[in-house]
């Protein structure tokens, strides 16, 4: 179940529980105006709460777990292309060990024939981490030309760069195989003129590709992400217990394929408390968008953990992306301390069968 929206009055900043404290700072840091917070399990959830405004002024609207669309950023990487990936896969239609060259005959250049859906996936494709296309064209024809043609940087698979052109090239090979490809509740991601902007994709090459990329573009509100991480903790099925996804495609995709990544998802960092905190299991896996967004999926615990901000609104933080990391930490670790505060029965659960 969801739970509804639930208004949370200020408190002194001491007797407030982790997570609210953790995004209170954050707002008061100047990191982000707003935001929303989910935890939960495959089947409950623990915490659903909206915080702070859409913008900087009080008078502006407050985040609702339910409704208030976010700019995913590269979310849209693990929300919206890997599903995607992983629907083909299922349905025999992409075979993650072939050349991109056979979804994507202009895929050109130099060493490319040897690159593989698995290593766009893995981010091991020895392609860049990124590079300006926006800068020289100023239409989507263009923009996939240049980055058909972008050489590569090294020998496919000998190391992990995690780049926007994987997401990039994974979208069409969805488009390619599959054929297919609300404004004023959007909390905004911009200014122009003075007047905060909604509803228009913060990432550049994205906006280039019509606001349709298989690395950027995707919008959603804070309770369909958890819909989407409660199928994956069911290891694929909905609530209904109907199969989206084959159990063992989601357990290929959430494991570690190579230093740091799983296919698609970022495998939790043990070194760190940035993003994932350090109570999330060395199991989880999650990603991060640009603009403050956070989704972790923790299998071995149940739990997984969502944050939504509009971190690149007019922040008033020098270094919004660096305090933003460590906030995201701290709900991470809040989010622990939920499920912990069940009773024991109920914490039993982690890591069993799905109840289907």
């Amino acid at each position: 179940m969801i739970w509804p929206f639930v208004a949370v009055g200020l408190q002194a900043a001491a007797t407030l529980p982790p997570i609210e404290r953790a995004v209170r700072d954050g707002m008061a840091r100047g990191v982000f105006p707003g935001a929303v917070v989910i935890v939960g399990r495959r089947d409950t959830v623990l915490l659903a709460q909206g915080y702070g405004h859409f913008t900087w002024a009080a008078a502006s609207a407050v985040p609702r777990p339910e409704s208030t669309l976010y700019d995913l950023a590269s979310l849209t990487k693990v929300v919206a292309t890997t599903p995607a990936v992983m629907l083909l896969v299922d349905a025999g239609k992409v075979q993650i060990d072939r050349p991109v060259r056979d979804y994507l005959p202009d895929f050109r250049g130099p060493g490319k024939e040897r690159v593989t859906v698995r290593q766009l996936l893995a981010h091991t494709s020895g392609l860049p981490a990124y590079r300006p296309f926006y800068e020289t064209t100023t239409d989507a024809t263009t923009l996939r030309r240049l980055v058909m043609e972008e050489p590569l940087r090294r020998a496919p698979g000998s190391r992990v760069e995690y780049s926007d052109l994987n997401g990039m090239l994974l979208g069409w090979i969805v488009e390619a195989v599959s054929g297919r490809a609300a404004w004023r509740r959007t909390a905004p991601v911009g200014v122009w003129r003075g007047t905060p902007v909604a509803g228009r994709v913060h990432d550049q090459h994205a906006a280039r590709l019509g606001g349709v990329a298989g690395h950027a573009g995707l919008f959603s509100t804070g309770n369909d992400l958890a819909r989407y991480a409660q199928v994956l903790l069911r290891g694929g099925r909905t609530p209904a217990c109907a199969p989206l996804f084959r159990e063992a495609t989601v357990a290929e995709f959430t494991r570690a394929a190579a230093k740091g990544r799983g296919l698609g998802w970022e495998m939790r960092d043990t070194t760190t408390a940035d993003d994932a905190g350090t109570r999330l299991s060395a199991a989880a896996y999650g990603h991060t968008g640009f603009t403050g967004t956070s989704l972790w999926i923790d299998p071995a615990r149940d739990l997984f953990v969502i944050v939504l901000t509009n971190r690149v609104y007019a922040p008033r933080a020098r270094r919004s992306i660096t305090e933003l990391k460590a906030i995201r930490g701290r709900v991470a670790d809040g989010a622990v301390d939920l499920l912990e505060a069940l009773p024991s029965g109920s914490r039993a659960r982690a890591g069993s069968a799905p109840s289907c």
